[in-house]
């Protein structure tokens, strides 16, 4: 973000970060790259300690009641420490949108204090073995019992399957209803559903270690009614809200690890020496950061536009294409920047003497998770020709602007 947008208070806001960020172990990012930790909950109650968890929250609830501006700027410091720790940073801002925005009041005194203290963590079980980017496929069922529900089912790729004390489950309630008509969303406590919630399977991942990444499974675990969150079936409006906050923690963090990378590739090329000169000094080099410093402002100015139109109550279908464009860009902005920081070092950064090769690692996933970048131009698209074929009239028809536009006959489209 270019200082002069930033307010006094959003820089010293990012200095509180940039104190967590500094605080944290330099092992323990080890030790979750080499999978000796599985989840670091010190790490999120430290986090918590310092009042930094779900920023945007109402103070009540122990938030600070600030905007999404405000914690794209926390999360790019956070993103520089890899994706692992910023997402376990971001799942508390993700969870927590779903209990804000309908939850009850009662559901809301009851668990947001609780996770914005670090008194229990969070995550969020969408994915099924059968289906990515086909959330509406969920086969995961929960059926009514009285006054509470039965949960049958499985959910993968859950950050804090191992370590989390509540999960946000998605389950269908309506197995005769159209798919995104019979969803509902819950929130499940580890410690009431006992034996019935299993942790199958943690993950060994490329990248994007110590989270505790896993397969959960339900197996008759009975969850109390007065954990539906929103209306039975209405699990669709939670999920589409829901996109709002995974979508925009990802872009955002992005832009943290992209820094990280750069950072490390120009300090090194500036004082890497071939052929009696500074590597900098070639066009090879120097125009490979170029191009990374022009793509992360370029990235950086989408996320905090898409950021200004959430906080500005802007037209939800249209935030909805810019946080598709924001996550789509920022992502794969990051996967450009690092593999040319990992060019520029060279054979040395190839390996584990610097930090790239692991950043590297991290930023694979984060062009597939969320929402695959190809599912964010499916958005991007829809969302962009809807609303140009609606102002058609209210804008000048430039269409008409071409010496032969009166030829209607030469203007085939079928």
């Amino acid at each position: 973000m270019l200082e002069a947008m930033l307010t006094p208070a959003q820089r010293a806001l990012r200095d509180e970060v940039r104190d967590l960020v500094k605080w944290v172990p330099r092992q323990l990012i080890l030790d979750m790259d080499d999978d000796r930790v599985r989840y670091p909950r010190g790490y999120v109650a430290e986090a918590a300690r310092r009042r930094l968890l779900g920023l945007r929250f109402p103070t009540e609830y122990g938030g600070r009641g600030l905007g999404w501006v405000d914690e794209i700027v926390a999360l790019e410091e956070v993103g520089v420490l890899g994706t692992s720790l910023a997402c376990l940073y971001s799942l508390p801002s993700i969870v927590g949108e779903a209990i804000v925005r309908f939850g009850s009041p009662e559901q809301k005194a009851r668990w947001l204090p609780a996770i914005l203290s670090g008194r229990l963590t969070v995550a969020e079980a969408l994915t099924e073995p059968r289906g990515g980017s086909d959330f509406f496929g969920t086969t995961t069922r929960a059926r009514r019992e009285g006054d509470v529900y039965v949960l049958d089912g499985q959910k993968r790729f859950v950050v804090g399957a191992e370590g989390a004390d509540l999960f946000l489950v998605y389950a269908r309630t309506d197995p005769e209803a159209r798919p995104h008509e019979g969803l509902s969303a819950f929130i499940v406590e580890r410690s009431e559903a006992g034996s019935e919630l299993r942790v199958e399977h943690v993950y060994g991942l490329m990248g994007t270690r110590g989270g505790g990444t896993g397969r959960l499974t339900f197996r008759g675990a009975r969850v109390p009614a007065t954990n539906l969150i929103g209306p039975e079936n209405g699990a669709a409006a939670v999920f589409y809200q829901m996109m709002i906050p995974e979508r925009m923690t990802s872009a955002a963090g992005a832009l943290g690890m992209a820094r990280a990378a750069l950072e490390i590739a120009a300090r090194y090329a500036d004082r890497r020496k071939a052929f009696g000169q500074r590597i900098r000094s070639f066009e090879g080099v120097s125009f490979k950061i170029a191009d990374s410093i022009t793509a992360l402002d370029a990235a950086r100015m989408l996320v905090y536009g898409a950021a200004r139109a959430i906080d500005a109550g802007d037209d939800p279908r249209r935030c909805r294409r810019l946080v598709s464009e924001a996550k789509k860009f920022a992502t794969d902005m990051a996967w450009q920047v690092v593999n040319h920081a990992m060019q520029i070092l060279g054979g040395i950064g190839y390996t584990r003497i610097y930090p790239v090769e692991r950043l590297l690692r991290d930023t694979r996933l984060i062009m597939i998770w969320t929402g695959t970048n190809e599912i964010m131009n499916l958005i991007i698209q829809s969302e962009y020709q809807r609303e140009l074929l609606a102002q058609r009239a209210e804008t000048r028809d430039v269409e008409a602007d071409a010496s032969d536009a009166e030829r209607t006959d030469e203007k085939v489209y079928e």
